[in-house]
């Protein structure tokens, strides 16, 4: 299923609606488009120039291929292109090439590998601890919103070097800015939210500037080769890639718990269950919807010409669901193995801090394996309106304790 690379006529669908992801109705929309390997093409809308989409975990590992001529530096996400580019390519990590992506991975990544783990071991732990004591203090409980959005910005805020003392402040700003709704921001929208998380980080990074630390933004400043600007994004980056994505997935996790109910069970009699089974998370999940690349020379992937310059979607979250390589792609397999699943992206642009979110999975499937017997759903389960992360505006959920 292809149109035309010379002249995109009107796909039949805008396929970075929004709408178009707040039911499992897009389940079988990617279903239809990864079996017959389509390439579709969405003119003019929420893209300004239109953009070609991929889903079949082929194409999609094409595009991301390290040796593929794309590139990211234009933005990694629906909006941007060759024309309309993010101002932050060419800096932020996650929209870099080259050296400079080599330099700020070099900088950036020990802070997020298994070589800091035993650093966050304590963090990691007492906010597990400190989930179980909250589920089991309460009737039912919003995962989406009072539970996914804590693990991961504790332990970002770890990385980053932010004083105990803000954390909740910062934690309560990154929930709102990114999805979450906390009641003490009422009065500030999400993009007024995250405004003042970069506020907050300039501040942090003149602090840091006169009292260095151990932490990511001393790393950064001590460096010499990077801008207060620099500093600003990349801790933006890191902050928005360590929560957003893996809340999601550990969102997704109670989902899958309540949606296949002898897993729990058998995580508790296996608990080695707990690494393939957090592979069969990311994948299920697959918070991080799509991404973005733009085309350095004209060239053709899977047969459909692409020319220069022109944007390529590629939906990590179709991929993943590929009955090619994941037979029964919908169901949770705890034990599924092979899982070459793609949630973490691929190439030079591999999440970096997949070791950080598998850490995080991990110590949450095993406290939860040893102390729950069952997940049942207390409310209707909801999806974010976004066709960049795959997550949930309200998971409400019950626990029967063993």
């Amino acid at each position: 299923m292809t149109l035309d690379a010379t002249a995109p006529g009107p796909a039949p669908v805008d396929l970075g609606d929004p709408d178009l992801y707040t039911t499992d109705a897009r389940f079988t929309m990617w279903e239809e488009y990864t079996r017959s390997d389509a390439k579709i093409w969405s003119g003019p809308g929420r893209s300004p120039s239109g953009f070609w989409s991929v889903f079949s975990h082929r194409d999609v590992t094409a595009v991301l291929s390290p040796k593929a001529p794309f590139t990211s530096e234009y933005g990694m996400m629906i909006g941007f292109d060759a024309e309309h580019p993010d101002n932050s390519g060419g800096r932020m990590l996650v929209v870099s090439e080259g050296d400079w992506h080599s330099t700020l991975k070099r900088l950036i990544g020990p802070f997020l590998s298994r070589l800091r783990a035993p650093e966050l071991q304590s963090v990691l732990h007492q906010e597990v601890r400190d989930i179980v004591r909250r589920l089991r203090s309460q009737d039912s409980t919003d995962i989406a919103r009072g539970i996914g959005p804590r693990l991961p910005a504790a332990v970002v805020c770890e990385i980053i070097g932010v004083p105990l003392s803000e954390r909740e402040q910062l934690i309560e700003l990154t929930n709102h800015a990114f999805g979450g709704e906390e009641s003490s921001f009422d009065r500030m929208t999400p993009a007024e939210a995250h405004t003042e998380i970069l506020f907050y980080f300039h501040d942090l990074i003149e602090r840091r500037r006169r009292q260095p630390g151990s932490d990511l933004v001393s790393a950064l400043l001590e460096d010499g080769r990077l801008s207060t600007e620099d500093v600003l994004v990349n801790c933006d980056n890191v902050l928005i890639g360590g929560n957003e994505t893996t809340r999601h997935s550990i969102t997704g996790a109670f989902h899958a718990l309540q949606a296949f109910p002898d897993t729990l069970d058998a995580l508790h009699a296996d608990p080695e269950l707990a690494a393939p089974a957090v592979e069969e998370v990311v994948r299920w999940t697959s918070p991080a919807a799509h991404v973005l690349r733009v085309a350095t020379e004209d060239c053709e992937i899977g047969g459909q010409e692409i020319l220069k310059g022109q944007p390529v979607v590629a939906w990590l979250s179709a991929a993943n669901r590929d009955e090619r390589l994941f037979p029964d792609p919908h169901r949770f397999v705890p034990d599924r193995r092979p899982n070459r699943h793609l949630g973490f992206g691929n190439g030079p642009h591999h999440c970096l801090g997949a070791a950080l979110a598998r850490l995080e999975l991990r110590a949450l499937l095993q406290e939860l394996a040893a102390e729950a017997r069952r997940v049942e759903l207390a409310g209707e389960v909801r999806w974010m309106r976004s066709n960049l992360v795959q997550g949930y505006s309200s998971l409400e959920v019950s626990v029967d304790w063993r």
